[in-house]
This record gives C-alpha cells, structure tokens and sequence, in this order.
C-alpha cells in the first residue's frame, strides 16, 4: 500500500472516530418561568421574531440542523452555542438582576441596531432568521420602551 493510502485510510480512520464523540445537546422541554417572554410583556410579534432570530443560540433549547449530527461542525456549533447562551440566555433573563437586564436590553438595541445580531454566519444558512427592516424596528420599539421602565427615574 502505498505512502499517500494509508494516510487516506489514517485520515478516514479519524474521521469515523470523530463521530463516537457528540457534544452535549442544548435541548430542554420545559417552560422556563424566567424568560423574557414571560418575565416581560412582549407583543406576539416581537416575541415570535426573538424565537426564530435569537432564540437557537441564546436560550436551553437548540433546533439543530442535520450538519450538527456531524464531527467536527457539531463541535463548533456547540461551541457557539455556548458562547451565545454565555453572552444572554433569553431563557433565564428573569434571574438577571435588573441592573443587568437593563444592560442586556441596551445590548440586544444595539446590536439590532448597528447590524451585528443576528450573526450573518448564522442567517447565511438559517435564511428565516435575517431580520427585515420592520423586525428590526418591531424589536428596537419594544427594547427602547422596555429599557424606559426599567431606567431609574433620577
């Protein structure tokens, strides 16, 4: 056998392995009592846009993709996942103190605002998830009303 098959077969050998090694699943079936569409009053609208823009990588509970299933794109997936959940967890938002509720709220308006969430890596493949002008107005309405009633009225 030549030099150049059996790095091919080493090279498959790995990748088959790869696969025994799944990450853990971002995945929960129960109503979280903290989350922000139910800490918050929130018009159906907006919260429906939250859970299809945001809600993948910034609560407990991951819709994953077919490509999740395959090493190493569900290890960097995880990955991100975490990363997001690390950064705002929309799922535990009403066991932020409001200090920081109020910092996150700014965080979301103006990561809606400048363009930055959602990420354009992840609405390249999740095409549902790219917010239209009116969304993005939706959003900055509610975050912009909301970070109001919290502010402390000095």
């Amino acid at each position: 056998m030549s030099r150049a098959k059996k790095v091919l077969l080493a090279l498959l050998i790995v990748f088959i392995a790869m696969q025994f090694i799944q990450p853990v699943r971002n995945k929960t079936n129960e109503v979280q009592p903290a989350d922000l569409v139910i800490h918050f009053s929130i018009p159906e609208t907006v919260a429906g846009i939250l859970k299809t823009s945001c809600y993948n990588c910034h609560s407990n509970n991951t819709h994953y993709p077919w490509y999740a299933n395959i090493q190493p794109a569900g290890w960097l997936l995880a990955k991100h996942i975490n990363e997001g959940k690390d950064e705002l967890n929309l799922n535990e938002f009403g066991n932020y103190s409001q200090r920081r509720q109020l910092s996150k709220l700014k965080s979301i308006h103006n990561s809606i605002k400048d363009g930055s969430m959602p990420l354009s890596s992840y609405t390249f493949i999740h095409k549902a998830a790219k917010l239209s002008n009116e969304s993005k107005a939706l959003i900055l309405d509610w975050t912009s009303k909301t970070i109001d009633s919290l502010s402390p009225g000095w």
